[in-house]
Formats: structure tokens, C-alpha cells, sequence
């Protein structure tokens, strides 16, 4: 009896072990860790900064624009004239100005031996000033005249691509209402969520791999860029409904977001892609770029 149970206990022994050898031996070690996001990209809506009737149109959409490219034009033949009338009257109030300094300075000594009278002296004193403020308010205004008159053009902020041209020449627009939406060049990120049980392996400055959908035909593989983990939220919040994962969608996730730095003309706003996250990989300082 005390055979067959010795015998038992050593079977059991034997599966037990060999059960957790298979289990270590089977065990994979994860050190690639897979995310799904979308590329996204700044864009900024132009607008005159007066209002007016657009003169020129200079872009299509999908045109590339440099920093600093004149992009559309307003008729400025009001501001032209605005303008004139404030140089001329900086022209009035500088005339004004040095009658009324040139008799103070001919008369104020005389007001030491009552030449002249108290009263006259305040006068002449008085006018000076007024004509003095008179001029400062005129080359205010003529600064003011010249800022409008360069508001009726816009310049490419950055350089970029026109996504979309809203107005056309003829259309008369107030101010701040947008004309062109421009997609900036840089930055372009990846935002991208991370579930909890995911989130200790993600580090900031972490470098991964980014893929899109499109095959390279020079290399007949996805197109690959270079990234690196620039943000990470501190809050959780719910899947959203638009990310592609195979967990439940009700689980809360990290969002995070990674910046691609060799950026080419195949990355656009939206664009599905896949990240690569090396658990193995050590993290570099990040360089954000607004």
C-alpha cells in the first residue's frame, strides 16, 4: 500500500514539473510592444486682419507655401488714401509744432522781467504742448494707417500645405474671417493610446518605429519613419471609438503622443498607422517643435 502511494506522489511530482518546465520553456519574453494611431498634423486658418473686397487669390489648394509668401491680396485703395490723409497730417502737426516751440523759446525769457505776462507766458507754453500732443497723435495714427494698409496682405506664417481655399476673388470679407486653411509642414505626430497594463513600459523620449498602410515600392514593404514618445498623459480616459484595438473598448487608456522627425509628403492629417514600441530601447531627450 505504502508502494503504490510512494509511487503516486512520485507521478504526480513528475507532471507537476514537467508541467512547469513546459510552461517557462513556452513562455515568450514581450519586448515589442504594438499601438495604433493617427497621424495628425497643426492647422491654422489665414484671414485678413481688416476687412475689404479680395483683389488677388495666389494659391490653389494642395500648393506648397514658403514662411513669409504673399498668399492673397485686398483691395486697398481706401487704405492707400487713409494713408495719405494721416502723412499729411503729421506734415500739419509738425509745422504746427515748430511755430508754436520757436515763439516759446523767442518769448519765455521775456516773462522774467515781465516783458510779457504771466497769462501770455502759459499761453504760449500751453500751445506748445497741445501742438506737441497734436503730432504724437498724428504719427500715431499714420503708424496705424500703415498697419492697415499691410493687413490687406497675407503671408504664409510657416511653411506648409493649402488644404483648403475658402474665398475667391470679388468676395468681400470682414475681418478675421478665414480665406485659406493651411496645414503646417512640422510638427506631425502620432496620437496614440496605451492601456494601463501597458502604460509601466512606455517611457518619455522612448524611440519607436511608425508604419503606414502604403508599401514602399522601392522596398516593397509599409513606408517607415523614426519616432520618439514626446507626452504621455497623466489622466486616464475611455478608448475612443475611432482607435482600432483588440481590447474592449471600454477599457481606459493613456493617450500619448509620438513625434515622427523624418517627415516626408506621404504622412497626411489622419492617416492610419502602427507603432512599434521597443520595450528594450532607452530614452532620449525630446525636442518639441510648436
Amino acid at each position: 500500500m505504502k508502494k503504490r502511494i510512494a509511487i503516486v506522489i512520485l507521478l504526480v511530482l513528475i507532471i507537476c514539473s514537467t508541467l512547469v518546465f513546459l510552461y517557462f520553456k513556452n513562455r515568450k519574453v514581450i519586448n515589442e510592444l504594438t499601438l495604433y494611431g493617427n497621424i495628425e498634423i497643426r492647422q491654422v486658418d489665414l484671414s485678413f486682419q481688416v476687412a475689404g473686397k479680395i483683389e488677388k487669390m495666389l494659391k490653389e489648394e494642395g500648393d506648397t507655401v514658403k514662411q513669409g509668401e504673399l498668399l492673397a491680396i485686398l483691395d486697398d485703395k481706401d487704405y492707400v488714401s487713409n494713408l495719405q490723409k494721416a502723412r499729411a497730417d503729421v506734415e500739419k502737426t509738425y509745422a504746427l509744432k515748430s511755430d508754436a516751440e520757436s515763439k516759446f523759446e523767442r518769448n519765455a525769457p521775456l516773462a522774467a522781467d515781465n516783458t510779457i505776462s504771466k497769462q501770455d507766458y502759459d499761453t504760449l507754453l500751453n500751445s506748445k504742448n497741445r501742438t506737441r500732443a497734436d503730432y504724437d497723435a498724428a504719427v500715431a495714427q499714420e503708424n496705424f494707417a500703415k498697419n492697415q494698409l499691410d493687413y490687406t496682405k497675407i503671408y504664409a506664417p510657416e511653411e506648409g500645405i493649402i488644404m483648403v481655399r475658402v474665398q475667391e476673388p470679388g468676395a468681400n470679407v470682414s475681418k478675421a474671417q478665414p480665406v485659406y486653411t493651411m496645414a503646417k509642414v512640422k510638427p506631425v505626430w502620432v496620437r496614440a493610446y496605451v492601456n494601463e497594463t501597458d502604460l509601466g513600459n512606455i517611457k518619455y523620449g522612448q524611440k519607436v518605429k511608425v508604419y503606414t498602410d502604403t508599401i514602399n515600392p522601392q522596398t516593397g514593404e509599409k513606408r517607415e519613419y523614426t519616432g520618439q514618445v514626446g507626452y504621455i498623459s497623466p489622466v486616464a480616459e475611455f478608448t475612443p471609438k475611432t482607435v482600432q484595438s483588440t481590447d474592449i473598448r471600454t477599457n481606459l487608456v493613456y493617450r500619448i503622443r509620438v513625434y515622427i522627425y523624418d517627415i516626408d509628403e506621404y504622412l497626411r492629417q489622419g492617416m492610419p498607422v502602427t507603432i512599434k514600441v521597443d520595450l528594450k530601447s532607452q530614452p532620449d531627450s525630446v525636442e518639441n517643435e510648436d
